[in-house]
């Protein structure tokens, strides 16, 4: 069988958008309602034996009970569907099953590692529906590829997956169907978004890289992230903020005011929102305009980002806590809608895909400093600049900066100076 997914060097994520049947629509949907019902139930279990465990005087009441939910979760597979008759329904994937649970465990170990996000919640049930499944190889395999597991590709347009069987897909990237890389298939998630579109998204792995590694060039950059414009970098170039958000802003609120009295309407009428056509369909207007900015602006930071990693041989940033800088209720839209985080993650893994590098750097003093002989504003009896100094001049030395420019430079030298 040769290597685990998790042992493979490279990974590498598609998502292509997929065109399911009726009878397929309904088993998707059948799937994502038990893979929701079970990581509820093993949260439920969880926080009922947290509660029993508080209790000071144990009874034998309570001490079977205890025993009962902690034999439950060593084996929740068989303990919630011998409890739940309808989850050994036909019509269940079993790893989804399997993945369900991976899933709550993995939250937990997430919470233990980072101590951000808190403990697992309940999932609640949302029009977007989504599961996950594994690909599975044969033993007498030796080979695992694309086109010999349990998930696996028919052809360049059909995907066949368990319970679903055949489905129809468009987008999968060309290079790698004609790859001569061994390429494994592992967790498979199968989606679908607020407005009824479906998508596959797939794990691959593989011993040799998905792309070609890049001639070296020898070029460093730093960029700095800002609001007025999108970035402006170290050569002193800068990319204009698209604004995507703000462009349609006036359209998606009067569409979603439109969508608030047609909730109230169903609300008077006693009629459930699911049921309510009006509803429904201006809930997909408004579910298409959000769907639309955020393709927008995942192309835009995709080409960005690959431009910048292509061309440099080192890249350097600013760390952002965009949690913490969303606080600002002044900037928080404006924040929101440049999408730095994605921006940030987007560099780190294509860096490593292409074999580049990239450096997150603290971003403290990065604005106050002059690059030229690195005094800082706010020292020396002088005051900091603002947000609405956009050019200054260093009282020590006389050199003129541009705000953002000087800011990219300084962000270069510290990613120079830790590399």
């Amino acid at each position: 069988m040769g290597q685990t997914m998790a042992q493979l060097p490279y990974h590498y994520g598609v998502k292509v958008r997929i065109f399911p049947s009726s009878r397929q629509k309904q088993l998707i949907k059948k799937n994502s309602d038990a893979s929701r019902f079970i990581y509820n139930a093993m949260n439920g279990m969880n926080r009922e034996l947290y509660e029993l465990r508080q209790v000071k005087l144990l009874i034998s009441l309570v001490l079977q009970r205890i025993k009962t939910l902690e034999d439950r979760l060593k084996r929740p597979s068989t303990g919630i569907s011998n409890l739940h008759g309808w989850l050994n329904d036909p019509d269940l994937d079993s790893l989804m099953k399997a993945n369900a649970i991976k899933n709550y465990r993995a939250a937990w170990k997430l919470f233990r590692q980072v101590h951000h996000a808190g403990t697992p919640v309940f999932h609640k049930k949302r029009i977007a529906q989504k599961y996950q499944t594994s690909a599975q190889y044969a033993a007498q395999i030796s080979q695992p590829s694309l086109y010999n597991g349990s998930v696996r590709l028919l052809d360049k347009h059909f995907v066949r997956l368990p319970k679903l069987g055949k489905l129809r897909f468009k987008g999968w990237p060309s290079r790698l169907l004609t790859s001569d890389t061994a390429i494994r298939i592992g967790t498979t998630t199968v989606s679908m978004d607020a407005t009824g579109r479906y998508y596959l998204s797939m794990q691959l792995g593989a011993e040799q890289p998905f792309v070609k590694q890049l001639p070296a060039t020898k070029s460093a950059l730093g960029i700095d992230l800002n609001t007025e414009n999108f970035l402006t970098d170290s050569q002193g170039n800068v990319v204009a903020n698209p604004r995507y958000y703000r462009s349609i802003k006036g359209r998606l609120a009067k569409a979603q005011r439109k969508l608030s009295r047609r909730a109230r309407r169903a609300k008077r009428e006693h009629r459930s929102l699911r049921s309510a056509a009006n509803y429904q369909r201006q809930r997909v207007l408004v579910a298409n305009l959000q769907r639309r900015v955020a393709n927008q602006r995942k192309n835009f930071l995709h080409g960005l980002s690959t431009t910048l990693i292509k061309n440099h041989e080192l890249v350097v940033a600013e760390e952002l806590r965009s949690r913490n800088l969303l606080k600002n209720h002044a900037l928080a839209m404006s924040i929101a809608d440049v999408g730095w985080r994605t921006f940030l993650s987007m560099l780190s893994y294509k860096a490593d895909l292409y074999g580049r590098r990239f450096v997150a750097v603290n971003p403290r003093n990065t604005t106050q400093t002059c690059h030229a002989c690195g005094f800082i504003m706010g020292t020396a009896n002088t005051a900091k600049l603002t947000l609405r100094d956009r050019e200054w001049t260093c009282p020590h030395c006389g050199t003129h900066h541009v705000r953002d420019h000087n800011a990219a430079q300084n962000i270069l030298a510290k990613g120079l100076a830790r590399a």
